[in-house]
């Protein structure tokens, strides 16, 4: 039996196992040679730059907060898992009182049921015989697993499967509360395609999904709750319906980090998929909230390290983070940590060019400063493993379910 925390590391369970928290690291840990994590603590100073932090004073902070008003509201919370790609998110999320997670892709439901979390919800089609077996299969293991459908024939495709493989199949009708991404209009066209999968073998329609996007980045509060009561109504209305016609239907899966304190008043949305909460990110910031221009509810918990590595002009300096280390489908960057008056532009691949004409202190070659990042899911997806830091101690390193592909 290993005993020892210099018999857990040899043991390869590495760093984060031998604390109690995380995945094992095989190799070395973001260029930190494995002899060093035998003989020594860890700090944040060891990391080779770039590296993907995580604060988990603020991470728990996060979580304690979303848990208690899904407690207080009396909804439930299926918390989106596309955020962080974290095994470990999830369990500490599942032990504050959430339902399970919700998932992206069939590759991140697989990673979450291996890793022991049960209640999943893959809220993207699963479309293709490749994936409907995968689907199969995991439903086997996890028999509360659902998925969602927005089309008769896909809603087919999956009752075959299921009957073939004698097994039933948990889904939710897909409704769009204005998005145009998936998801069958409300009303009347969602109503007849919800009493056709009711009446298919081997399926067992739960309810209804309708993530609207689109509110949770609408600038404003206040602007931001009317446009959710307003694309959210086709799809409570849809339903009620199905409930007055005595489908069994039971769960209406929404909300978002941005309108958590918003859909919980809508009446009828019955659990919250909310996902960017743990870590926070520029975006989310820049939407406001009740208080004021700022979006404060939840800390930046989640950020980018990075060195700078050349410093030959007055007004700007270079530091090694660029396309490569940040998400880059926002029209900003990320913001300076602890700096003022610095902007960021990216600068290449590996490249982040700091602007620095009203900085509020010098910068040197060497720094190591950190960024909150521009969108948290995305620039997760770039890493393989999150260092998880209690002050300037790295307590564990937990891997992240890997990108596209089997």
């Amino acid at each position: 039996m290993i005993k020892s925390r210099r018999e857990m590391l040899r043991s390869g369970l590495g760093l984060g196992a031998a604390a109690g928290f995380g995945l094992g690291l095989k190799g070395s840990a973001a260029g930190v040679r494995e002899d060093d994590l035998k003989t020594r603590a860890l700090t944040r100073h060891d990391l080779t730059t770039p590296a993907l932090l995580l604060d988990l004073d603020l991470l728990e902070a996060n979580l304690g907060t979303m848990s208690r008003h899904a407690k207080e509201s009396g909804i439930g919370l299926r918390p989106h898992a596309k955020t962080h790609k974290c095994v470990e998110i999830a369990k500490r999320q599942v032990a504050g009182g959430a339902l399970g997670v919700s998932v992206a892709t069939i590759r991140e439901a697989e990673a979450m049921s291996a890793g022991g979390v049960k209640g999943l919800l893959i809220t993207s089609e699963l479309v293709g015989r490749a994936k409907i077996e995968r689907l199969v299969k995991l439903t086997r293991t996890q028999p509360d697993t659902m998925s969602v459908v927005d089309q008769e024939g896909h809603a087919k495709e999956l009752s075959e499967a299921a009957s073939a493989a004698k097994v039933h199949l948990n889904v939710l009708l897909d409704v769009d509360p204005s998005g145009r991404r998936t998801g069958i209009p409300g009303g009347e066209a969602a109503v007849a395609l919800a009493e056709k999968i009711a009446r298919l073998p081997n399926l067992r329609l739960r309810g209804i999904h309708a993530y609207s996007g689109a509110s949770s980045h609408v600038q404003g509060f206040e602007e931001r709750r009317q446009h959710s009561a307003r694309v959210m109504a086709p799809a409570l209305e849809t339903f009620a319906r199905l409930k007055r016609l005595g489908l069994p239907v039971e769960i209406l899966s929404g909300g978002s980090t941005g309108t958590y304190n918003i859909d919980t008043g809508l009446g009828g949305v019955t659990e919250l998929q909310v996902g960017s909460y743990v870590f926070m990110d520029v975006d989310y910031r820049l939407i406001g909230g009740t208080g004021g221009p700022v979006y404060e509810d939840f800390a930046p918990a989640l950020s980018v390290v990075a060195t700078v590595i050349s410093r030959n002009y007055p007004d700007r300096a270079t530091v090694d983070a660029g396309f490569k280390a940040f998400a880059t489908d926002r029209k900003f960057g990320p913001e300076v940590k602890g700096l003022g008056g610095v902007g960021y532009s990216f600068g290449g691949d590996e490249h982040g060019i700091l602007l620095l004409q009203n900085a509020t202190r010098e910068v040197k070659v060497g720094d190591r400063l950190e960024f909150i990042v521009p969108h948290c899911d995305p620039t997760v997806n770039l890493y393989d493993r999150i260092h998880c830091l209690r002050g300037d101690r790295v307590e564990a390193v937990w891997r992240t379910v890997g990108r596209y592909g089997d």
